[in-house]
Formats: C-alpha cells, structure tokens, sequence
C-alpha cells in the first residue's frame, strides 16, 4: 500500500480530458488497496467529497472556452504544488495532466528538482515527444517512417510539395486541439491561425489517406494494435471523448506482418523519443499497405474511451492492474536510482 497523489487538471484546453481519467485513476488506485488523493493544479487539493462533481468522466466530452481558460491560468498553481503536503509527502505521484503544461516536461522538471517520485517518463522524454518537429526528427533517424513536414511560416513552394489535403496544426500540443485537415490554400491563414491560439509553433503535415491505427507501449513493450474508425475523416477531439463516435477495434483485424510491424515501430519510437514505463504511439497506413508514424503520447488518456487502457486491456491487463503496474514501475525505478547513488 502507498499514499499516491494522483495530479491532474492544469489550464490547457484538455483539462477536462484529464480531470476525467483522474477520477477514474483514483478509484483504481484505491480498488488495489492504496491510499489516494487528488491535487488539480488549479484548484489544489479536492476533497472526496468534490470529486464526484469536479471528476466526472462525461467532463472530457466538451474542452473549456477560450475565456474559461484565461481565468483558469490566472488561477493555476503549478509552481506552488510543493508547498502542498499532498505533493511532498506522496510515495508517489500519479501524473495525469494533458496538454503542453502536463506533458511538455514542465511539471516533470519541477518533481525532479525536489527529487520526487512520479510515474512516466522524465522531463527530456517529455519534451522531445511533445515537440512534433523534434519528435519527428527523432523518428526519421531512428528508421521510423512519418509524413513529409515543414513548420511555419513556410514558402509556398515547401507548402505545396505536401500536396493537398494538408494536416495544419499546433507543433506542440494534443487531442488534435487547433488542428485543421486543409483542403483548399485559401484556408491557410486561417487555419494557421486557429494552430496559433494554442501554440506559437505551427506544424504543416502531409495527409495520410488511410486507416488509423494505435499502439500501447508498457514497460518496453508494445501491446496490442488497435484500429480507430471515428466517425468524422480523422479522430477529432469530439470522436476521441464522446462515447459511439468512433470504434475501437482491439485487437486490430489485420494480418500478423502489419501487426507485427506497428507494434515494432512503436517500440522503436517509444525508445526513440526517450521515453520510459507507458506511451502510446500512433499511426496510418496509407493504401498501399504502408505505415507512417504521426505521433507519441508520453501522458495517453485514462479515460472510459481512452487507447491505452483498451490496448493493455485486450493483452490482458485490466485498468486496475495498468494504473497499478504504472505506480511500481515508477517506485522500483527511483529505488533503484537511489540504491546506485548511494554506492
């Protein structure tokens, strides 16, 4: 049994995303005998009694407005979680923000700074997979395949050369948050600037027509390959967390050497990115049976939909048991890490 203190919340258009898989985090948490509380990084602490109404899976569905996020930053306290009781005297910390705040590597340098213990990967991993364009880099050196890019601003030639339709999105965030699939070059600007309300990096991508697909990576393993047909052209912000607007088809009906190769270049990504305990790496495969990397998720979501949980499920791990396995992976490495620093 350990004290966990499960971090959540934070102000960035997928707080309610996080605020949601917190929620259930907890009650598993608590399902396998540890003793558990929740700190949103806004608000502080949250009572038992509040967690019913401020962690309600159905939040994740709608993201906060552009006003609510305004007041929700001039609230945040991230730079103050290690005033609180609940962050310092946790045996570990439970990580569950999204967003740049969350996953960009901010909150994993200020735990490490105060030598605390917390689950997924560190500060560097955080960063390099949050960066779409580093990430990206990273992948093509490592051997692994992922659409043509360029950031911007950009000529109208580099432009071009992606072709049409054309991803447009900000360089460093998630849940497809500011993201436009662009049709036309007459939306560019607009769609450039829908990117900058969330980032001040704007990333264009070549469009993958094709079939979506999602990897789980635990430990340094891949788990199962799962296939995502939403219901609009890509997997929205909607189709992620509202229930019945995509399928989640888990284990992935494809042949073994598609499997096998997905699961290969996630791992391959996983390692790449420098990235430790849990991702979640995604891809297409366009229609001539080839697979191209879009992205790493250092922070997956927890919620009811979420791809992780589904993907360690359909392997045989029910969420109980991965919100668990997460906890001692992140134990027995600090442990470890002490243990030689004190030789």
């Amino acid at each position: 049994m350990s004290n966990v203190t499960v971090l959540t919340g934070g102000s960035s258009f997928e707080r309610n995303v996080a605020l949601a898989g917190s929620g259930l985090v907890a009650a598993a948490l608590r399902s396998r005998g540890h003793r558990v509380v929740v700190v949103d990084t806004v608000r502080g602490p949250v009572s038992r009694e509040n967690e019913e109404r401020w962690l309600d899976p159905a939040l994740g569905v709608v993201p906060p407005t552009a006003e609510e996020l305004d007041e929700l930053r001039r609230r945040d306290q991230s730079y103050g979680l290690l005033a609180l009781d609940e962050v310092r005297n946790a045996d570990l910390l439970f990580l569950v923000p999204h967003g740049r705040q969350g996953e960009g590597g901010r909150i994993q340098s200020l735990l490490e700074l105060a030598d605390l213990r917390y689950t997924g990967s560190d500060s560097v991993g955080s960063l390099l997979a949050m960066d779409k364009d580093v990430a990206k880099r990273l992948m093509r050196h490592a051997g692994v395949p992922t659409p043509d890019w360029c950031m911007w601003p950009a000529s109208r030639a580099e432009v071009e050369a992606l072709g049409l339709p054309l991803i447009v999105k900000p360089s460093r965030e998630g849940s497809t948050v500011g993201l436009t699939v662009l049709r036309d070059l007459a939306g560019l600007d607009a769609a450039v600037d829908l990117a900058l309300l969330s980032d001040d990096e704007v990333l264009l991508e070549r469009f993958v027509d094709g079939r979506e697909y999602t990897v789980g990576v635990l430990g340094d393993e891949p788990l199962t390959v799962g296939e995502i047909v939403p219901r609009h052209e890509i997997f929205d912000y909607e189709c992620k967390y509202t229930p019945g607007m995509s399928e989640e088809i888990f284990p992935a009906r494809i042949d073994a050497p598609l499997t096998e190769t997905l699961r290969s270049l996630a791992a391959r990504t996983h390692r790449a990115l420098k990235l430790r305990d849990f991702s979640r790496v995604d891809f297409r495969v366009d229609r001539e049976g080839r697979a191209w990397c879009l992205e790493a998720n250092t922070l997956p979501g927890m919620t009811a939909t979420s791809l992780l949980p589904q993907s360690a499920g359909a392997a045989g791990i029910p969420f109980d048991e991965l919100c668990d396995r997460m906890c001692r992976m992140a134990v027995a490495r600090a442990s470890g890490a002490r243990a030689k620093s004190a030789v």
